[in-house]
């Protein structure tokens, strides 16, 4: 045991090194691939807040405030990953800033949709008569027998509550997160059953899922409606946030943390692990941070919809044009 200790690089088994350390060990590779980096997730501040002039200065209220929310989800990841990467010790702070902020993405994406439609009212004029199909994912897409249900303003209701959720439960675990961590108790790579890392991380795993369920109804639903506004677009821009920020993260720390990243002092596994995500969530964000940037910046003018008819009318407008078809033939 002692020759295995012995092998084994002390540094690989310490805290993540301070920003100091990180800078004065960095050689000319090293610090032409941070400064491109830090270009990179200034740049994509920068553009994001000069969509946010535009958006304010173009759009009305309430939905310019739901714009800006929505698009600021790259720029803030890119941000928060550029500032754990020169401050190592910074990562569990940077992650759960960007998650918590992601979360509240999640709930005004599906406000968005709702207020591309003219809101609330609207949409449920629209959708008189309609029905949702709640077969989608990230639930129920294995399910296609499960009944279609009615378009009501409690189901409606209910279609905000479970995407609001995880945004309110997102931040409220990660404060408590950050406590338990001030007292010792919370530590992400404690994996025991003892930990509380293993069980606030699966609780949050499935508050994530129920939200997302929500949005993908909506989507579901009017993205033929909002074609013209390129919803389709805007909602794979969306979903690849959420997989290179949630997923892509989540499989290389399991890989740090099961040893697969190697040590590489002054990073522990753990840390290198983290650098790396950060480092490649920085280039991802901000080409998604373009990519939205194009789609976003548009004029933004009323989707006209035009309310579900009855059937009393459809019968009506049925009949008279048999009738019209039947003095033409005569």
């Amino acid at each position: 045991m002692d020759d295995l200790n012995g092998t084994i690089d002390p540094r690989c088994l310490a805290e993540p090194p301070l920003a100091m350390d990180v800078i004065s060990q960095l050689d000319v590779s090293g610090i032409a691939v941070y400064s491109i980096l830090t270009f990179m997730a200034t740049v994509s501040l920068l553009f994001y807040l000069e969509e946010c002039v535009y958006v304010y200065k173009n759009v009305s209220y309430p939905k310019k405030t739901t714009i800006i929310w929505v698009n600021g989800a790259a720029p803030v990841i890119a941000t928060m990953s550029c500032l754990g990467m020169w401050i190592p010790r910074s990562t569990m702070f940077t992650d759960m800033t960007s998650n918590s902020y992601f979360a509240v993405v999640i709930y005004k994406f599906l406000i968005l949709m709702l207020e591309e439609c003219g809101g609330d009212e609207a949409f449920l004029r629209y959708s008189a008569k309609k029905t949702f199909r709640i077969s989608t994912g990230p639930c129920c897409c294995c399910c296609p027998c499960l009944p279609r249900v009615p378009i009501t303003r409690r189901m409606l209701f209910l279609l905000k509550l479970g995407a609001l959720q995880y945004a309110i439960m997102k931040t409220a675990l990660s404060v408590f997160c950050i406590v338990l961590w001030t007292n010792g108790i919370f530590d992400l790579t404690d994996l025991d059953i003892t930990g509380a890392a293993i069980w606030i991380n699966p609780f949050i795993g499935v508050l994530t899922i129920i939200s997302l369920w929500p949005v993908g109804i909506m989507f579901m639903h009017i993205r033929n409606t909002l074609r013209s506004i390129k919803l389709i677009p805007k909602y794979a821009m969306y979903q690849l946030v959420l997989v290179l920020s949630q997923l892509q993260s989540a499989i290389i720390n399991i890989l740090s943390l099961d040893g697969t990243i190697a040590c590489s002092p002054p990073f522990s596994s753990v840390a290198r692990g983290s650098m790396l995500s950060q480092q490649l969530m920085i280039m991802e964000m901000f080409i998604i941070t373009l990519v939205t940037w194009t789609l976003y910046r548009r004029s933004y003018e009323p989707v006209k919809l035009e309310p579900c008819e009855n059937e009393n009318n459809l019968d009506a407008k049925l009949s008279l044009k048999s009738n019209l078809d039947g003095e033409y033939a005569t």
